[in-house]
């Protein structure tokens, strides 16, 4: 494969949820056109208004003009046809962690886009050699995993899988580059880097209060202070959601069937008890 980063000139991404959207931005806001692509037109103006959202915000901040918003919010065309992206250079899907529906995306998209497509997932933690392999396209797909708020952090993990042929790989690391990013390379193992070290440390942050060495608020002081985190483990799984976090110590544990990837008894019951953290108002914090 040829392709190079000078050479796209259509983008997709799947998916206008907060990940989704955000990449649409990152990627408008470098004078690139964009189609957002999602099952409905309520699901993709939710993504269009988070996006003004965001971008209200950085004129507020000075860090861009009203004329650049303007221009960053016409560079996305929302749709809700896969057709749209047939002749598009490159694909960012962007949509919830479920295989089943990540595998029906992609084979959609296998039959709809050109040999030289580059499709990328931003999968947190699900194999993406299992993808890959369920298309005709294994070489050509590579996980690009962007962190929340795509537009504001620097990271994304550019992973290779089995089946990843090297010039895929490079394209995709050197346009993250040309989106203003830092991109590191890893390999298609459970949570890559950044989750891998990441979650269980935040899963033990829960045995610990669990078993009472401290509350809520002394762990999360104490870590903050103590590491320089700029938000304690406790609160941080209430941003991320206790079912996710508690999806991917699930997933950590059936690939790697090593006890220390157990999640944290307390961890379950708080998700049966529906507390999720910030979106339902109760985690280890009332949000209320």
């Amino acid at each position: 494969m040829s392709k190079k980063v000078e050479d796209i000139k259509k983008i997709g991404v799947i998916g206008s949820g907060t990940m989704g959207s955000g990449i649409a931005q990152v990627i408008a806001s470098n004078n690139r056109d964009v189609v957002l692509v999602d099952v409905s037109d309520a699901a993709l103006d939710r993504g269009i208004k988070g996006i003004e959202k965001s971008l209200g915000r950085l004129v507020k901040k000075e860090a861009i003009s009203e004329e650049d918003r303007y221009s960053i919010l016409s560079r996305i065309v929302k749709t809700t046809k896969f057709e749209d992206l047939g002749d598009a250079d490159l694909v960012i899907e962007a949509v919830f962690e479920d295989m089943d529906v990540k595998k029906e995306i992609y084979n959609k998209l296998d039959n709809i886009t050109g040999e030289d497509v580059v499709l990328a997932t931003n999968t947190s933690s699900l194999p993406i050699v299992e993808i890959a392999v369920s298309t005709s396209k294994a070489d050509k797909i590579v996980g690009m995993h962007f962190f929340n708020p795509a537009p504001l952090m620097k990271l994304v993990e550019i992973i290779k899988t089995l089946t990843t042929s090297d010039e895929t790989v490079q394209f995709a690391y050197d346009f993250a580059l040309a989106l203003g990013k830092e991109p590191v390379k890893t390999k298609d193992s459970p949570g890559f880097i950044v989750n891998r070290i990441l979650v269980p440390m935040l899963n033990e942050a829960v045995f610990a209060y669990q078993d009472g060495v401290g509350t809520a608020e002394d762990i999360d002081k104490a870590m903050k202070l103590g590491t320089n985190q700029p938000i304690g483990p406790l609160a941080l799984i209430d941003l991320i959601g206790l079912d996710v976090t508690l999806d991917v110590m699930d997933t950590f544990y059936r690939e790697f069937r090593d006890s220390k990837f157990r999640a944290a008894p307390l961890l379950r019951q708080m998700v049966r008890a529906g507390w999720l953290g910030r979106k339902t108002g109760r985690g280890f914090f009332d949000y209320s």
